[in-house]
């Protein structure tokens, strides 16, 4: 099971991600660190399915640029 410190190393994005350009994410929770199964986009202050356009209702603690 990969640590926590491994994982946000692993989505090292600083700042904001380029305007709208789709990243993959790591999100948190009570339970742990997890990767979003879909892309997202960072919108006007907030973190949004780069598909549906919704906003995610969870807490995003990395973000990187997908990985081919």
């Amino acid at each position: 099971m990969a640590t926590r410190e491994r994982r946000l190393a692993e989505f090292n994005g600083h700042g904001e991600p380029p305007p709208d350009q789709p990243v993959q994410v790591l999100c948190e929770d009570q339970s742990g660190t997890y990767q979003l199964p879909f892309a997202c986009r960072f919108v006007a202050g907030e973190w949004r399915n780069h598909e549906s356009g919704s906003m995610l209702e969870a807490t995003v603690v990395g973000w990187r640029l997908p990985r081919s």
